[in-house]
């Protein structure tokens, strides 16, 4: 029989969670938070994610090794945890129900904390950071805000934040299908500009000679995405965040984010 070593990170953090379940409130039930302790006990770290949300999680060259920023993350995660990372590939639009279901531990798939979600499900510390951007030709010198969108072009998927965003900073939006045809615009100059968020530029940069583009401006607000658990799974999410902080001071989430990104996006 393998015995595994539970770090003493997590040992302090089962005896916190141990000790909160055995408070009772005033009808002499306890409410029990099992989510770490029946990760530690099986020994593996379930994660749903999609496998086709490229440069999350994905199958290298379409049918290889599942990976991804999302995905090496999660592994390098469950290894400070002490367990395994078992992924569970699945379409976005069931991904939810699924951890609602207890198919997954959690969520990896750049899962945005936005209010409606924190209200429904129990999160870890972000890992990933992403602002908005205005991806401009290299020798735009016009565009240096939002403000300068004002009567110039823009290319946005419809009904996108983006296209909200490039409206209401006053720019005539032409609607594509999506960033490979923005881009494609703002490469041949028949739109000014075009609104995104960093990591998909970032990502283009990654993988395509972008030289000929620049980021010209930022939004001050950032996306934060991080691991999305069941609402009653905080000593999972605490013992998640704990391990992110130490995989942020030891340097690994910023190697996983240049080589995907060629960028520190976890901070």
């Amino acid at each position: 029989m393998n015995f595994r070593l539970i770090p003493a990170a997590l040992l302090s953090v089962v005896a916190l969670t141990l000790t909160g379940c055995s408070a009772s409130n005033g009808d002499n039930t306890s409410a029990t938070d099992d989510s770490l302790s029946s990760v530690l006990d099986s020994g593996t770290l379930t994660i749903g994610t999609e496998g086709t949300y490229r440069p999350f999680s994905f199958h290298e060259d379409g049918s290889g090794e599942l990976t991804g920023y999302d995905v090496e993350v999660a592994r390098a995660v469950a290894a400070e945890l002490g367990v395994d990372a078992v992924f569970e590939e699945t379409q976005w639009d069931g991904i939810f129900a699924g951890l609602t279901a207890g198919r997954w531990d959690t969520i990896a798939n750049q899962v945005s904390m936005t209010p409606e979600r924190l209200e429904a499900y129990a999160f870890s510390t972000p890992y990933t950071y992403s602002p908005g951007v205005i991806v401009v030709l290299a020798d735009n010198t016009s565009i240096t805000s939002f403000a300068s969108l004002d009567g110039l072009t823009t290319a946005q998927s419809r009904s996108s934040n983006w296209d909200t965003l490039a409206t209401e900073s006053g720019a005539n939006v032409q609607h594509i299908e999506g960033w490979a045809q923005s881009v494609a615009l703002v490469e041949q100059g028949r739109v000014d500009a075009t609104v995104n968020d960093k990591l998909t530029f970032l990502d283009y940069q990654k993988t395509n000679d972008a030289d000929n583009l620049k980021i010209a401006a930022e939004t001050e607000e950032r996306s934060e995405s991080a691991f999305a658990f069941a609402k009653d799974g905080t000593a999972l999410a605490d013992a998640v965040s704990e391990a992110l902080a130490t995989l942020s001071n030891d340097g690994t989430l910023a190697e996983l984010s240049d080589e995907y990104f060629g960028a520190d996006v976890s901070q």
